[in-house]
């Protein structure tokens, strides 16, 4: 079962074949879940985020709900502080898929609802991560995502 390398840190993303396929280790729902590309992407950062930046797992949100235009849709990550405000909103997209303007607008919608202050798009290989300022709108385009720290206190900002 062989997946793309990706430009994320290898912490082991756990994976096994069973009789529907391959499956990938899930930290955050605690369960194993279709192997696919795009979760391939979502795990990886899930760890990234843990292991090198220190959002706590149990302050994830995977495959999140919201209501955008009466549609449901799912936030593939949502990190909250640790008063339960979300503070990153992440938007995965397999490694073939290439990040565009049409997956910035589409976390931009879902942030309509979280209204959190850093986003992250990624396909694995290639991440985007800005700081939305909410009370102007600026966008401010970072080099790396900030540690769960930074993320925090941007709240009060």
């Amino acid at each position: 079962m062989w997946m793309q390398a990706l430009n994320l840190p290898d912490h082991g993303v756990k994976t096994k074949h069973d009789p529907e396929g391959g499956r990938v280790f899930d930290p955050v729902r605690r369960t194993w879940v279709a192997l696919t590309p795009e979760e391939w992407v979502r795990q990886h950062v899930i760890n990234h985020l843990a292991h090198d930046l220190g959002c706590p797992l149990s302050l994830m949100a995977v495959e999140k709900q919201l209501r955008v235009n009466r549609l449901v849709r799912r936030a593939d990550i949502v990190v909250h502080d640790r008063m339960g405000r979300p503070v990153l909103l992440v938007e995965c997209k397999a490694p073939a898929v290439k990040i565009d303007l049409a997956a910035f607008e589409q976390a931009a919608r879902y942030n309509s609802v979280f209204k959190v202050p850093f986003l992250l798009v990624t396909n694995g290989l290639v991440h985007y991560c800005c700081r939305v300022h909410q009370s102007d709108g600026r966008i401010e385009s970072l080099a790396a995502v900030p540690d769960f720290g930074h993320l925090c206190s941007a709240i009060r900002d």
